[in-house]
């Protein structure tokens, strides 16, 4: 089965959005671990979705040094949103260790972890990774306004 660069680019956002959601929703119940990993998964799937333009997302829950490497694809105008997407995914990418297994040699769970301001952080974060994400993907003519 051959890739269609633009299906994948569509089906990373649909993650990112779905994901981001999620993440919302889990704010709402005061569920702040599920709130985190998911802002984590919402951030790397937009950075994910920018890379599928180019060639396919490795597995790395850290996609932000492939989203460096294609820097100079991108056109100037959106190089900076471009950078700014990978430091978000380089700062949420340890979340996804500590949400799913917490801290071990301190013998926290991933629920001793969290607390609101670390989920509503965490979201933000996801939200501007998304906007960024879109701008880029807008700009590289990947979706229609």
């Amino acid at each position: 089965m051959k890739l269609n660069p633009l299906r994948h680019v569509l089906y990373r956002l649909r993650l990112a959005e779905r994901y981001l959601k999620d993440a919302e929703a889990s704010l709402r119940r005061k569920d702040y671990r599920a709130a985190v990993a998911s802002s984590q998964l919402s951030a790397e799937n937009s950075a994910k979705a920018v890379i599928a333009f180019f060639r396919i997302p490795s597995w790395s829950h850290d996609p932000s040094p492939e989203l460096r490497e294609l820097l100079k694809e991108f056109p100037i105008k959106v190089r900076n949103s471009a950078e700014k997407l990978a430091n978000i995914v380089e700062a949420l990418a340890p979340e996804h260790g500590r949400a799913t297994y917490g801290e071990p040699l301190m013998g926290l769970t991933p629920w001793d972890i969290y607390k609101e301001e670390d989920a509503n952080t965490a979201l933000k974060r996801a939200e501007k990774a998304l906007r960024y994400s879109r701008t880029i993907l807008e700009e590289l003519g990947a979706l229609s306004n």
